[in-house]
């Protein structure tokens, strides 16, 4: 063990958890619901059958097949934050 961790100084001391709220908990950004519909996208794209709204064409970019995810998410009515103002 290095000097520094024994003493309480560093990253791994006790007064340098400042992620972590006060209360100990972190409320949730997205829902449960959310969470299943990204991860259903992203198992439709590594399988390939996952198709973009009108045009129909395969998504291949990671980012946009969680982008439909959280979409059908919020059509659904699950906890997902607003979209960014363009």
């Amino acid at each position: 063990m290095t000097p520094a961790i024994s003493a309480g100084v560093g990253p791994f001391s006790a007064h340098n958890r400042s992620l972590e709220p006060k209360g100990g908990v972190c409320m949730a950004r997205y829902s449960k619901g959310a969470q299943k519909s990204v991860k259903r996208t992203m198992l439709k794209r590594k399988k390939g059958t996952l198709k973009s709204g009108k045009s129909g064409k395969r998504v291949k970019s990671r980012k946009q097949a969680i982008a439909i995810g959280l979409s059908e998410a919020r059509r659904k009515g699950a906890k997902v934050p607003r979209k960014k103002a363009a």
